[in-house]
């Protein structure tokens, strides 16, 4: 399974991005989504996860200001950002891991990367 992720970019403090990570294959096959970053100098984090029962878990850091979610008809995960702050500046990557049948191999899939910068 391919990923695309786009919709990064600059914005000022306190405005928001909605990223988009497009899948090659049905989302349905996901078991888990996330989205993750890596700021220079620092290791990538997960920063959203999504289950394939809808459950979502957040790092610390964007609880109550990021919300991934999915649409299955477009096979694409989003990561709405809102009140962002420089230190949210980062690549943002997406992530997922899944089966498309049930004799069919695992897969951990990533996207490119999309930049997001957040000016002061």
């Amino acid at each position: 399974v391919q990923l695309q992720a786009f919709g990064g970019g600059l914005v000022q403090a306190g405005g928001s991005l909605r990223l988009s990570c497009a899948a090659s294959r049905s989302t349905r096959s996901f078991s888990a989504v996330g989205w993750y970053r890596q700021a220079p100098g620092k290791q990538r984090e997960l920063v959203a996860g999504l289950s394939s029962g809808g459950r979502a878990n957040y790092a610390d850091s964007v609880k109550g200001r990021f919300a991934i979610s999915g649409d299955n008809a477009k096979n694409t995960v989003y990561l709405q950002m809102n009140s962002l702050k420089p230190e949210d500046t980062a690549v943002y990557y997406c992530n997922a891991q899944g089966q498309l049948c049930v004799e069919c191999p695992r897969y951990d899939s990533w996207g490119q990367g999309t930049q997001v910068t957040v000016s002061s």
